[in-house]
């Protein structure tokens, strides 16, 4: 067993695993080994199930032995977001109240990823309840950013994030109501994709904001969070909101030019605010697009000075609504940062919230109106790099900026219109990585995934990534 393995991503590992030149044995023990080397560290796993992760690798190595070989995830360590049910298994959502919670099913998902032969290494810290923007928990600490410890990971995803960059597993599962996935990915150099809502049921998943919330993979690549994503999706009539739908895309096409696709880029939104090391990383991905041939062209999404307040309110009273009676009945039980956002968001009114839907249904509208004249949007996913831990606060270009509304600014929307979007590395900035945002029409997530692909190739993150891992 070498420790190379824990640095390799599914596309690399799966053939291994299938010709039997690497067993999911060896490869579980090496993430579990370099999971309890460096948990002290990072916080990434609030429970390491080291005993149930080895007995899923052994029974993954008897089928495929026995030639059952189910797909590319089969045998390959998956951490798990802990707000995501595993039956039987402790899913405390980075809580208190539920700290000896044991669901009695599995979610949606996990069922779909058990069946794929995937292995469940553990549980991953999350902020308390997925309701904050830095994943540092009260009740189980704060996650650590593997670039630089002293720093965030994002949230609430960030055990995720911190766990797939660090080596501490292959790939992972996060969910996303405003960037829960996208900020993590881009605080932690890696690819996170937020599917079209009601394309991946959330069944078996603790709520955050019902209209709001989505599942999607934390990857390496661009390849291996498609692979995944084709797993987890489908109509499920258990989950309320979840779609039928056609549309699906095959792995080996998202390698095609993109010399036939067009670009958009909304400079009065997206690019406002920004810093501008930030913003000219993701604007030198366009330009190699271009390059290769793809257009770009300026489009105005005017609703978006909405996007902000829709966002903000929404996401503020609907957990509201979830917590309602223990917030009422046992305040002190939450940590003190949620606990005041969950106060306040009982504040709010019923036309605040009617209103905030209304300018939804307008920044939807945009939207829909510019995808019919591209297949794509480029955004930067954050406008910073992420802050140190303990501060709420950031910096653009030298001037300090508050971290709760500034860094789902850019993120948000694609939570308000339920579309599909990316987020992968394309470069650092003071040595932490930089998120470039993709955003693409409802169920388009091959265009996504094509113009992923097509940065990903240029950018070769995965070399920087290698250097840091093996720094630890």
């Amino acid at each position: 067993m070498t420790y190379d393995f824990i640095t390799k991503f599914v596309g690399q590992l799966a053939p291994l695993i299938r010709q039997k030149k690497l067993s999911s044995l060896e490869l579980t023990k090496a993430i579990l080994e370099q999971s309890y080397r460096l948990n002290d560290q990072i916080n990434a796993y609030i429970n390491i199930d080291e005993e149930k992760a080895i007995n899923m690798a052994k029974n993954a190595d008897k089928e495929i032995a026995y030639g059952n070989y189910r797909g590319v995830y089969h045998g390959i360590p998956v951490g798990i977001k802990d707000n995501i049910y595993v039956k039987n298994e402790l899913t405390t959502m980075g809580s208190k109240i539920h700290k000896d919670f044991k669901p009695a099913y599995n979610a949606t998902v996990i069922n779909k990823l058990k069946k794929a032969g995937a292995v469940f290494t553990g549980k991953l810290n999350m902020h308390e309840y997925a309701h904050g923007p830095t994943n540092n928990n009260p009740h189980f600490g704060a996650t650590k950013n593997p670039w630089n410890k002293k720093r965030i990971p994002g949230s609430s995803s960030g055990g995720s994030g911190a766990a797939v960059a660090a080596g501490m597993s292959i790939a992972a599962l996060g969910t996303d109501s405003g960037g829960s996935i996208r900020i993590p990915a881009s605080a932690c150099g890696i690819v996170g994709i937020k599917p079209t809502h009601g394309r991946v049921s959330k069944h078996g998943v603790f709520p955050l904001a019902w209209s709001l919330d989505h599942i999607g993979p934390m990857t390496k690549t661009v390849q291996d969070a498609a692979a995944m994503l084709q797993i987890i999706s489908g109509y499920d009539p258990l989950d309320y909101s979840s779609i039928k739908y056609q549309a699906d895309y095959n792995l080996d096409e998202l390698d095609k030019a993109v010399n036939d696709m067009v670009i958009g880029i909304n400079e009065n939104y997206f690019f406002n605010k920004v810093d501008s090391q930030v913003a000219d990383l993701v604007k030198k991905q366009v330009d190699t697009l271009v390059e290769q041939g793809a257009k770009v062209k300026l489009i105005k999404l005017p609703a978006l000075e909405y996007a902000e307040f829709a966002i903000l309110t929404t996401l503020i009273t609907e957990p509201s609504a979830v917590h309602h009676e223990n917030i009422q009945s046992r305040p002190e039980d939450f940590g003190k940062d949620l606990r005041i956002l969950l106060k306040l968001g009982e504040l709010h009114s019923a036309v605040d919230y009617l209103q905030a839907q209304q300018y939804r249904k307008l920044i939807k509208d945009d939207f829909q109106k510019a995808f019919e004249e591209i297949d794509v949007l480029i955004t930067p996913t954050i406008p910073f790099i992420p802050p140190f831990i303990g501060d709420n606060f950031s910096f653009v270009d030298g001037e300090k900026v508050d971290l709760n509304d500034e860094v789902i600014r850019f993120t948000g929307p694609g939570n308000l219109t339920g579309l599909p979007a990316l987020s992968l590395p394309c470069g650092r900035v003071a040595g932490m990585p930089v998120g470039l945002q993709i955003i693409g029409n409802a169920f388009r997530e091959d265009q996504v995934l094509t113009i992923g692909n097509a940065i990903e190739r240029n950018v070769e993150f995965q070399k920087e990534t290698l250097k840091m891992v093996n720094s630890l």
